[in-house]
């Protein structure tokens, strides 16, 4: 019995040395995560109007906000409809990017979130226009309400150049 019992007690302060030594490593990780966030802010696209970053940029990569079709001097949706929309959520979004040291070459994945699905043609028209081979990952959802009432939003997932 008493064989077994300091067994486990062995048993026991290695799991525990492993456990300690686990949680360590990933303390120092989350700790170098947060160290390497920033936010990303330009006057080039329109201002964040609630409690969120235009961009954040973190271990390499910036991840976007939402862009509207919104001109960023004006504050008012550019004339026109989903073409115009979809148009200027890509320069509202470029100019993030830019901001970021990236730009809509080094995009790896977009969402594209529209108020009607049948728009989905004229969209993906100015889409293609704005980026090249290989082509960005994509997801496009129809949504029930865009901030503003917007015809479309669009976000990015970009690399950071080096």
């Amino acid at each position: 019995m008493r064989k077994f019992g300091s067994i486990g007690l062995v048993t026991a302060g290695f799991a525990g040395l492993v456990f300690a030594v686990f949680a360590a490593f990933v303390s120092v990780q989350v700790d170098g995560q947060i160290k390497n966030k920033r936010a990303v802010e330009t006057i080039e696209a329109p201002k964040a109007i609630g409690p969120y970053s235009q961009a954040i940029v973190a271990n390499g990569f910036v991840y976007t906000a939402g862009q509207i079709g919104t001109d960023p001097k004006m504050g008012t949706f550019v004339e026109g409809g989903i073409a115009e929309q979809t148009e200027q959520a890509l320069k509202n979004i470029d100019a993030v990017l830019k901001a970021s040291e990236s730009g809509l070459d080094e995009v790896v994945k977009t969402t594209v979130f529209l108020a009607d699905m049948n728009d989905f043609a004229k969209m993906n028209e100015v889409y293609a226009k704005r980026f090249k081979a290989p082509f960005p990952a994509r997801s496009t959802v129809q949504v029930a309400r865009l901030p503003r009432d917007a015809k479309v939003e669009i976000e990015a997932i970009a690399i950071v150049k080096k």
